[in-house]
């Protein structure tokens, strides 16, 4: 019994691999599914032990190129020394128009993002919304959690004018309200990462539309500086982010009116063209900025930092001042991508293709690859297949027979596999952000 049922076995085994292809290997690290959040775990409260995980696009491949590759700091050769000060935990400085990436830290760490997440949402509204559509204020934004501009229920507030108060004061009442304009928080969210991953932006992971923590939300000191420096190229809302103050307009009977100012701590940096500030328990503080001097863009990102011995902005300076000090000739570590078509594909995986036991002529014999398309049915063909495959085994097991009359060979050694690169683990928090 034993030796008709390894016989069935062995059939079955060549049917398969003959007319189905090779047995499956361990599925390839492209195949991994996506980081995601998760609103039911519970909310961090601080940074995530040991630093956040690395992110990367679908099989392992780094954006941006292999120099990208580090969780330590990465300079272009023949740059000058980087600024004291510069202690974020990660930070990225980049030409905005060559896209050349002049230096680095941790640039493809998943950091909490905090309200810089809101860089996105920007991207993301900013050309879906009619700026003359008009929404009106819920009792649900004027409880939002975490920093707000002012909405007031019953209050009537123009698109234009909620894209400058997400920006200008970090509104999270602002961000509920646009995206409410924009089908709900779920489209909206869908929406910021479907833009994420066509901008190559794969460190990025959105679950809310404000920056208010949830577990597994993320982004990158890469990804910042990709949405900010396509803000800066879009004449929409690059005048968005250097709106200097705006009107909010009263209720009757609840509110009256009142200005909003940018909050831009580099509002005065010399060729400034806007930044976005961030903070919550577990982000800690987040920036990004760009500036122009002499007809050169430079981009720059800081996450996970403290107000000492510098603020996150301050730190942003210095590193913009060193970069427009870097000769552009210099070239970059690496650089950001424009799009995901862009980011090459990862390396063919090279696991080896399990063969049924038998002699080596046996295993040495027809491949799974199919043979080149004759005339005539599919069906034939898989016949044809089947036939030999049954006639391969047949004279195989009866080899086999003979073979251990003689002698009786130990079970073959199975093929070796090919593991993936681990995957990143998600992390987030939900504390307060301005």
């Amino acid at each position: 019994m034993r030796r008709r049922g390894s016989a069935l076995a062995a059939v079955l085994v060549a049917l398969a691999v003959l007319l189905g292809g090779a047995p499956a290997a361990a599925a390839p690290a492209s195949d991994a599914p996506r980081p995601t959040v998760d609103p039911a775990a519970p909310t961090p409260t601080a940074p995530l032990p040991g630093g956040p995980p690395q992110g990367s696009a679908p099989g392992g491949v780094t954006v941006g190129g292999e120099g990208l590759d580090t969780r330590g700091t990465v300079v272009v050769d023949g740059a000058p020394p980087l600024p004291d000060g510069v202690v974020a935990a990660g930070w990225l400085v980049a030409d905005a128009t060559t896209g050349a990436v002049l230096a680095a830290r941790d640039p493809h760490g998943r950091f909490y993002p905090a309200s810089t997440l809101k860089t996105l949402t920007l991207l993301t509204l900013a050309h879906r919304l009619d700026p003359a559509t008009v929404v009106e204020g819920t009792v649900e934004d004027e409880a939002v959690e975490g920093s707000r501009v002012g909405m007031v229920a019953g209050g009537r507030y123009p698109v234009s004018l909620l894209l400058q108060a997400l920006v200008m004061q970090s509104g999270n009442d602002a961000a509920n309200a646009l995206a409410r304009a924009a089908g709900g928080v779920q489209a909206t969210v869908a929406a910021m990462n479907a833009r994420a991953l066509d901008m190559g932006a794969f460190d990025t992971v959105a679950g809310t539309p404000s920056g208010l923590d949830v577990a597994g939300q993320s982004s990158s000191p890469y990804d910042l500086a990709l949405f900010f420096r396509a803000l800066v190229a879009d004449p929409l809302t690059a005048g968005i982010l250097r709106t200097p103050v705006a009107e909010m307009p009263g209720v009757e009977g609840r509110a009256a009116g009142f200005q909003i100012q940018n909050e831009n701590p580099l509002a005065g940096y010399p060729g400034g063209l806007g930044g976005k500030t961030g903070f919550t328990d577990a982000a800690r503080h987040t920036y990004v900025t760009a500036a122009e001097r002499d007809g050169r863009r430079l981009v720059v990102s800081v996450m996970g930092t403290e107000n000492v011995p510098l603020r996150a902005a301050d730190q942003a300076a210095r590193l913009l001042d060193w970069g427009f000090a870097v000769p552009p000739s210099l070239g970059g570590v690496g650089r950001l991508v424009t799009s995901a078509a862009e980011v090459p594909s990862p390396a063919p995986s090279t696991t080896a293709t399990p063969t049924p036991a038998g002699p080596a002529g046996v295993a040495a014999g027809p491949t799974a690859t199919a043979p080149a398309a004759q005339d005539g049915p599919p069906a034939l063909g898989l016949l044809a297949l089947g036939a030999a495959a049954v006639a391969i085994v047949a004279a195989t097991l009866i080899g086999r027979r003979r073979a251990v009359r003689r002698s009786r060979p130990g079970p073959g050694a199975a093929a070796p596999g090919r593991r993936g690169p681990p995957g990143t683990g998600p992390g987030g928090s939900r504390s307060t952000p301005r």
